[in-house]
């Protein structure tokens, strides 16, 4: 019996969604998107309620472990809109590596992360006319190479900032791009993985 080929898709997780197909809470699910996704077919790693952008759905089981759990870090980069002005006092925090809590009474100093003050955000993706925050406010372009459970809005808690919102726009070379908010887009496991960086011996 030939084996069904795997599928890959992307979409644009909006806002007041989980990263998922069931719960048993009155959530909006993934299965709410105008799309018949195929059996089988799961979030690879998970924005919250309250993130937005970027997330890979595949019938792939193999896919989570090779992205999230492979000695080679893959790169995320979130664009992430704060309260206020970020000082230039903080912002060399949040790039040196600040203290977070990751449970009870442990504390872990990020790795020293790429943050980049950005003037122009519509630029980079889809950001519609949802209001957030009231001026003054900052937004950022963090990459992270690490993955501590809520690691963006605790880094930004630890410089005494609240996260407004956080936006997912890329995973390595593969993008958002101007997907709008519950946008499906099938793509081909070749263009996939090589965007990810994720070698051919693993397909």
């Amino acid at each position: 019996m030939q084996q069904t080929a795997n599928r890959y898709f992307i979409i644009n997780k909006p806002y007041n969604m989980v990263s998922q197909f069931k719960s048993t809470h009155d959530v909006q699910l993934l299965g709410n998107l105008n799309f018949n996704f195929p059996q089988g077919t799961h979030a690879v790693g998970r924005l919250d309620n309250d993130s937005e952008g970027l997330l890979i759905l595949t019938t792939n089981k193999k896919l989570t472990r090779l992205l999230f759990l492979s000695e080679v870090p893959h790169a995320r980069t979130y664009l992430v809109q704060i309260n206020n002005t970020l000082s230039d006092k903080n912002f060399d925090k949040l790039r040196n590596g600040v203290d977070i809590k990751i449970k009870k009474g442990v504390y872990y100093k990020t790795k020293p992360t790429d943050v980049q003050v950005i003037n122009r955000p519509q630029d980079l993706c889809w950001l519609g006319n949802r209001v957030t925050a009231y001026q003054p406010f900052t937004w950022l372009l963090i990459t992270l190479t690490e993955g501590k459970y809520h690691q963006v809005r605790k880094m930004i808690n630890a410089v005494k900032h609240r996260c407004k919102r956080l936006i997912r726009i890329s995973i390595e070379d593969l993008t958002l791009g101007m997907m709008e908010p519950g946008c499906v887009k099938e793509i081909s496991e070749d263009e996939l993985f090589t965007k990810l960086k994720i070698g051919a011996s693993n397909k």
